[in-house]
């Protein structure tokens, strides 16, 4: 088996998600998304935020792509179209790189030094790429609690009910 195969179903799962939660996402009113709901980072909005600032942060990591930085929990964006326009670049960039990805870099090591604690941490590629896609489906698991709360419906988030992910029988 290739082992990159799993970090380009989760790049593909990553655009599915985002594309489909999205769409909900943006029927909910600019007050509603932005207000607080007790998550970790607040609201919806700021959530969504987040992910898009933890990705770009991981991909300046695995491939020294010059992204701008603000501090943690700060939004990147206010404005919700602006947002989900920067998400969807985003996702196409991961897309790309994994696609790029090959078994020896998933093995070479990674070394960078933490904005939280400022520890430098050092592992194989694979362990960061692992930690990078839990991240994201972590927060959407967040997002999605709260929408489910505010009366809006995700529909299945399953990677078997993403399309072409696997043959249905």
């Amino acid at each position: 088996m290739d082992n990159t195969n799993p970090y380009r179903l989760m790049a593909a799962y990553n655009r599915w998600m985002n594309g489909k939660l999205y769409a909900v996402w943006s029927d909910i009113p600019d007050e509603k998304r932005k207000a607080d709901l007790g998550a970790f980072f607040r609201s919806i909005h700021s959530t969504l935020n987040h992910i898009l600032w933890a990705d770009r942060l991981w991909l300046r990591r695995f491939e020294t792509r010059a992204y701008p930085m603000m501090p943690i929990g700060q939004d990147l964006y206010a404005d919700f179209s602006e947002l989900r326009a920067e998400r969807e670049k985003t996702d196409t960039l991961i897309l790309q790189w994994v696609g790029g990805l090959c078994e020896e870099r998933l093995a070479q090591p990674l070394e960078f030094t933490s904005l939280s604690d400022g520890k430098t941490r050092r592992a194989p590629m694979w362990k960061f790429m692992t930690q990078f896609f839990n991240h994201q489906t972590h927060h959407r698991g967040q997002v999605t609690t709260l929408i489910k709360q505010l009366g809006f419906e995700p529909g299945i988030t399953d990677i078997p009910w993403m399309p072409g992910a696997m043959e249905v029988v």
